[in-house]
């Protein structure tokens, strides 16, 4: 039913921006004033653009043309009358001073049905000096450090063919968000800048990423609570932390997590692989379920295959309080690869909530580094069923429970 899903959104999706393109009215920011000389701010110029085309009856976009451009911030509104999108063929400049950007997001998308954000431009956040002053993982009181992209409640909607380039934090944010689809995607920064997650998603539902390569200095793709029927294939990570489920509960009133595929994407030199996370010391439970991790390749990939409901990043947990969220109906199957940690494969869940119907299924993953000995694997309160192969052997030596 969810591939199904997927299947039919996509190609609504696709004909939407083909269709919204060829026949789309044109509101060019430069009739409006924006100057392409990448140090005059263009914000009103997009944002009077937008209320024209926001306004058509007919479909339209609101192209930034070939050249350089600096933006501020900008928070775009609808609802609008007809299917409306963004082109952008040039480059488009944040300041570089995070204090200059006086909100969480520099480009913020809000309330709008079928909307389409296209072109072979940059979005560029210029996030070198917001990476070097984050202190976000010591000072809890951190101010807010604005995102290239946010989505909030966005519906039947496409992210194609353009590039998101060093953002000073999260690279895209999508809240409330319905049918969603991000394709031929390309976000881009150092394995160096600081919680610069490439598509974080927050309940949302129908997600769709495709054909997407991402390069970045934290998750390439996080999925938060809330999310449901999300699938990622044909998606290539590195540098970043992997693809992960979480970190969930943390907090009150978190919402379930349900139907995730990953499935034929590649991971190179990333921290982490695929993984499923969840703080001890929970408030309240929580749910994840229907979760499969599908034909992954992994090269040189720190932590490849992982369950961990004991994250504590901070190390500043009270860890005699297990975690409880609740996992279930879980796939790790047709994963292979290298390792560069020696710890391949760890499923390692909770003592007051045990995973439930975890399948580990013909995984074959090659330890790269200098230390003794082959891959292994470590896990707790945990059964998984096995099929095919196994390298390294799958909780062989580990605490298991039902």
């Amino acid at each position: 039913m969810a591939m199904e899903f997927s299947i039919t959104a996509i190609c609504f999706l696709f004909l939407l921006a083909q269709g919204l393109e060829a026949q789309a009215a044109i509101f060019d920011v430069t009739k409006y004033g924006a100057q392409v000389d990448g140090k005059s701010d263009i914000s009103q110029a997009l944002l009077n653009a937008w209320k024209d085309a926001c306004g058509s009856t007919t479909p339209s976009t609101v192209l930034i043309p070939g050249g350089t451009y600096f933006l501020t911030v900008v928070n775009i509104l609808g609802p609008c009358k007809a299917p409306v999108g963004i082109q952008v063929q040039g480059t488009v400049l944040a300041p570089a001073d995070p204090a200059e950007v006086k909100a969480d997001g520099w480009l913020t998308i809000g309330n709008v049905d079928q909307f389409t954000l296209s072109g072979n431009g940059i979005l560029d956040g210029q996030g070198a000096t917001a990476w070097a002053q984050n202190d976000c993982s010591s000072n809890i009181n951190c101010g807010p450090i604005p995102m290239n992209l946010r989505f909030n409640f966005v519906t039947n909607s496409v992210v194609q063919d353009i590039t998101s380039k060093d953002s000073k934090n999260f690279h895209v944010n999508l809240l409330g968000c319905t049918n969603f689809t991000f394709q031929h995607f390309i976000i881009s920064a150092p394995e160096t800048s600081l919680n610069t997650d490439g598509i974080h998603i927050g309940r949302s539902t129908g997600v769709n990423i495709t054909d997407t390569t991402i390069m970045t200095g934290d998750d390439c793709i996080s999925i938060g609570d809330g999310s449901q029927q999300v699938n990622v294939e044909r998606v290539t990570c590195g540098p970043g932390h992997g693809f992960s489920v979480g970190s969930l509960g943390r907090y009150n009133n978190e919402a379930p997590v349900v139907g995730i595929t990953v499935r034929n994407c590649t991971l190179t030199n990333t921290q982490n692989g695929v993984r499923v996370k969840s703080w001890p010391s929970s408030p309240a439970p929580g749910i994840a379920s229907d979760m499969h991790f599908e034909d992954i390749t992994m090269n040189n990939v720190g932590n490849p295959v992982l369950i961990d409901q004991a994250y504590c990043p901070y190390n500043q947990c009270n860890m005699k309080s297990p975690s409880l969220v609740k996992i279930s109906n879980v796939s790790f199957k047709n994963i292979r690869g290298t390792t560069s940690t020696q710890l391949a494969v760890k499923l390692v869940c909770s003592s007051s909530n045990p995973c439930q119907n975890v399948e580990v299924g013909d995984i074959d993953l090659a330890y790269t580094g200098n230390q003794g000995g082959g891959a292994t694997s470590q896990c707790a309160n945990i059964k998984p069923i096995f099929s095919g192969k196994q390298n390294p052997p799958v909780c062989v030596d580990s605490a298991q429970s039902s």
